[in-house]
């Protein structure tokens, strides 16, 4: 039976309680004096503040510090706004220089905290002073050019833009170029669709610079869909551009902001951006589209496919309605075109060759095999074949990181790219692959739309692309610029249902090959006649009655 407790305890018991009551009491007041002194020496003292003149201020010391610490200055900023920028870390943004509604904290209109990099801004982050934008930089005068007369300059472009083509190497115009820049020129909206590699940047980035004429402010942006595409424009119109006095600059994500904020505030007439992170420089207030009078939109198909479409739209609201906007891309589905109501108005209309077609310059076949036996095929392939760079092209990222990992361990140099690998990753296979360092580069689809890569004499299609479209836009990485190339296509089992979505896609049969000498296993993709010569693989009942 349990007793209830005593009420009184011996005389031990409360001296010992009396003497830890006494030593707690003593290390509150020593933690006290502890924090009195880090405050003293964190916060600078009101005396140390007097001006030399003897003036006094009108506050408390305790009450100065207090207001310093929270980056105020008498009433200059409401409490609420100054706790939400000590919260997030986010210097207010100067509302002279936006176009979205500001919202307190440096909250995006996403509804997440805002993505801005105070690493690599000019102001404390405690600040609530606005960022102040420096003045831009006066561009120089453009160089002297001489006197051209090419098939550029008899399509209306002015004597620098068709030298510098001509410093490119190029001498005639292809038909996209062709039919686009003279109506580029005049002013009206266009919506053009060519065959990848078939020089749509050109046809729009030379009348562009056109119509722009000197440096001036920011009068046109060129939305991309990947990081990739974005880097690979800019240095399209930067090469176009270099015997004019013209700025471009380049806004994506995966990297800091501090460079483009530089950038931007130096004075730029063209920029080339990703949709997400431009809309993050719009609220930060860090630019302005209010001065844009072009705007192009490349590769909407597959904006449209990765979800950005939202995103673009909120970006086209805010520029000008009174403006040029010019649609270019690889493929125009219907479904894109009603689409684009919204964004143009009584467009100029460019088909160049058949929508769903590969370009003319590319041989391709499919090569039928046992998925056990796809990368010995895919080696056998690489030893065959006389190729100066390849790329092999994956449906996961963890199978491009498998194929790249088997791949090195057979002596090849091989460059990586998929989403899960960093900006400067990605930057690093890109330009090792295209200076020659890699041989081979293994991918997934980020790689298949738009990137010019000279030089690709070879595409493999290690899985069979799900979007019948990707696999038009993979094929075409090469025979670019009139040069031929060769695209070979690993087809498992798995992969004959979307291998048939393809040739009714592009409304024709593609043939089917296989490699002499090959130790095929028995399968039904084959022929009869081919599995005549397949080696049959042993039976699975055979071997559990071994066993």
């Amino acid at each position: 039976m349990l007793r209830p407790c005593d009420t009184t305890y011996p005389a031990s018991v409360i001296a010992i309680t009396r003497e830890n009551r006494e030593r707690l009491g003593f290390l509150e007041i020593m933690l006290r004096k502890i924090i009195a002194k880090l405050r003293e020496t964190i916060t600078p003292s009101a005396k140390a503040k007097k001006p030399a003149t003897g003036s006094h201020s009108s506050s408390s010391p305790r009450s100065s510090s207090r207001d310093r610490s929270r980056g105020q200055s008498g009433k200059s900023a409401p409490r609420d706004a100054s706790r939400s920028h000590e919260r997030t870390g986010d210097r207010p943004r100067d509302t002279g220089h936006s176009d979205s509604p500001r919202r307190q904290g440096g909250q995006s209109s996403r509804g997440g905290r805002s993505r801005r990099d105070d690493r690599h801004s000019d102001r404390p982050a405690h600040s609530a002073e606005p960022r102040q934008r420096r003045e831009p930089t006066p561009a120089p005068p453009p160089p002297d050019v001489p006197k051209m007369d090419t098939a550029f300059t008899k399509l209306g472009l002015a004597d620098a833009l068709a030298y510098a083509v001509e410093q490119k190497g190029y001498t005639e115009p292809t038909p996209i170029q062709a039919q686009a820049i003279p109506i580029v020129l005049t002013g009206r909206d266009v919506m053009g669709s060519a065959q990848t590699g078939t020089g749509k940047t050109a046809a729009f980035a030379l009348p562009v610079l056109q119509r722009l004429g000197t440096h001036g402010r920011l009068r046109c942006l060129v939305l991309e869909p990947t990081r990739e595409l974005a880097l690979q424009v800019e240095e399209a119109f930067r090469d176009y551009s270099k015997f004019t006095n013209q700025r471009v600059a380049v806004v994506y994500g995966g990297v800091g902001y501090g460079k483009q904020i530089e950038a931007l505030d130096q004075g730029i007439d063209i920029m080339v951006a990703t949709p997400g992170r431009l809309l993050d420089h719009l609220e930060q207030g860090n630019t302005s589209l209010r001065d844009v009078q072009v705007l192009v939109l490349d590769e909407v198909d597959r904006m449209l496919d990765m979800g950005f479409l939202p995103d673009v739209k909120r970006i086209v609201q805010k520029c000008p309605t009174e403006r040029q906007t010019l649609f270019f891309s690889a493929t125009m589905p219907p479904e894109l075109a009603q689409l684009a109501s919204w964004a143009v108005r009584d467009p100029a209309r460019i088909e160049i060759g058949l929508r769903r077609s590969p370009a003319e310059t590319v041989s391709h076949a499919f090569y039928p095999v046992v998925e056990a036996q796809k990368f010995d095929l895919l080696k056998a392939m690489l030893e065959r074949t006389n190729f100066e760079s390849v790329i092999i092209f994956c449906r996961t990222k963890v199978g491009a990181d498998r194929v790249a990992s088997w791949l090195t361990g057979c002596n090849h140099a091989v460059g990586v790219m998929h989403s899960d690998r960093s900006q400067g990753e990605r930057t690093e296979a890109l330009a090792g692959f295209k200076s020659g360092k890699y041989s081979v580069l293994v991918a997934t689809d980020i790689a298949a739309r738009g990137l010019d890569i000279a030089g690709v004499t070879h595409v493999i299609n290690y899985d069979v692309p799900e979007n019948p479209e990707d696999y038009v836009h993979r094929i075409g990485r090469t025979g670019r610029a009139q040069k031929t190339g060769e695209a070979f296509t690993i087809v498992g089992e798995d992969d004959v249902r979307h291998a048939r979505s393809i040739e009714r896609f592009i409304d024709s049969t593609i043939e089917r090959k296989r490699l002499e000498n090959f130790p095929y296993t028995y399968s039904a993709l084959f022929t009869d006649e081919a599995n005549a010569t397949a080696t049959k693989p042993a039976s699975r009942l055979a071997g559990r009655l071994r066993r």
